[in-house]
């Protein structure tokens, strides 16, 4: 019986996942895609609270990361992007009843211009006491679309901005709409970020990449319980690596644990199918036009164990 109990024991520990999860608004029903209510959030806490889930700052979650240890799976992360005035007049004080750690994520452009639904600078550092705050770009552009210059030139502005407002330098971003390339990443590890963080579904463990870290969204009204229930399918993608010049999406590549026989493919516009896995490798002919400019891929064999591949149309791009 002890031996069982410790091969369970070992188990849990060897995929250890943690979670990470992103708000934006907080009781500001004029946005309702991005707005939580401080009902449903009230609602969120509690369930973390009464069934054992400890949240921690997001640094102790990049800290096991990088000592390649394995993050409990209790463990659960809470950021806020874009310094929405909604959070301080409304989210905080939920935040600081529960004594749960955040970090906020800052817009510089509408911080540094005062646009009047965001945080001010003041209000920031107040909210500081009770959490971290870090970068979310400077105009909050979709990176993909603009040059590589041009986001280091943004990147740039912002850090050195909010070292003057706040006194020190940020220490992670997250990408502006969650969308990025392996072009954008190249220009944001210039700044020597200690992470960087996506906005996918799946879970945190030692495997996870510091400049690709996930975080699911918690908007409207989201079942906690099987948000918790993701995690993440390890998984190399060989293809796509990016949106097709003609628009078209001949097939999937990737590697994945040979156990596997056959998974599950998701792809915007096109919904979920079964599709088979020889080996460990995924080698799907599929040709098909994409619908969307921003087409998410997974690869799942349950629906919740998964990897995500997010695929942005340049505006660049010409379809022939």
């Amino acid at each position: 019986m002890r031996i069982i109990l410790l091969i369970a024991v070992s188990f849990t520990y060897l995929f250890a996942n943690a979670h990470i999860f992103v708000y934006h608004r907080f009781g500001d029903d004029r946005y309702p895609s991005t707005n939580t209510t401080l009902l449903e959030l009230e609602k969120q806490f509690l369930y973390l609270k009464d069934n054992g889930y400890k949240v921690v700052p997001i640094e102790k979650i990049v800290q096991k990361i990088k000592n390649k240890q394995d993050v409990p799976s209790n463990w659960v992360g809470l950021t806020i992007d874009d310094a929405y005035k909604s959070f301080y007049d409304n989210g905080l004080a939920l935040f600081k009843k529960y004594n749960y750690p955040f970090s906020l994520y800052v817009y510089v452009e509408a911080s540094e211009k005062k646009y009047g639904d965001f945080m001010s600078w003041q209000q920031i550092k107040e909210s500081s006491k009770y959490g971290t705050i870090a970068l979310h770009s400077y105009a909050h552009k979709r990176m993909t679309q603009i040059t590589p210059k041009q986001v280091y030139e943004d990147t740039k502005k912002s850090y050195e901005l909010f070292e003057k407002r706040l006194g020190y330098a940020p220490k992670t971003y997250v990408h502006p709409y969650g969308e990025y390339n392996e072009s954008v990443l190249k220009e944001l590890e210039k700044f020597n970020f200690d992470a960087i963080y996506n906005q996918s579904s799946g879970s945190v463990n030692k495997k996870s990449k510091l400049n690709d870290i996930n975080r699911i969204a918690l908007v409207g009204n989201v079942n906690i319980k099987n948000k918790l229930r993701y995690i993440t399918l390890d998984a190399s993608w060989q293809y796509p690596k990016e949106f097709p010049k003609d628009g078209i999406l001949r097939k999937i590549q990737a590697k994945v644990d040979s156990k596997y026989k056959t998974i599950k493919l998701y792809i915007t516009g096109y919904g979920w199918r079964d599709i088979k896995v020889n080996k460990g490798i995924i080698d799907e002919n599929i040709k098909i036009k994409l619908k969307k400019a921003r087409t998410r891929i997974i690869l799942s064999p349950d629906y919740y164990t998964i990897s995500n591949k997010i695929i942005i149309k340049n505006k660049k791009t010409k379809e022939k």
